[in-house]
């Protein structure tokens, strides 16, 4: 996968991500409880700065009580 790409799948995963919490009005602190993550690895995943594993995005979706497909959709109506 070229750099590019991976970079804007991980921008768009941590932006969907950032709006899914914020419309359940949970804080990073939350999340990270429900999906048994760190509170840092959260925010780092939010801000596409932190590689992150399919495992921790299974888990951050069931945080989020939606799909990982919801969460990785690069389309601006993707129900979140």
């Amino acid at each position: 996968m070229k750099k590019g790409i991976q970079d804007h799948s991980q921008k768009k995963f941590g932006d969907n991500m950032r709006k899914r919490r914020l419309a359940m009005n949970i804080s990073q602190e939350e999340l990270s409880f429900r999906a048994g993550l760190h509170r840092n690895y959260i925010s780092d995943v939010e801000r596409g700065t932190r590689n992150v594993s399919l495992k921790a995005m299974q888990q951050i979706a069931s945080g989020l009580e939606t799909s990982l497909y919801k969460l990785l959709k690069d389309d601006e109506n993707n129900g979140l």
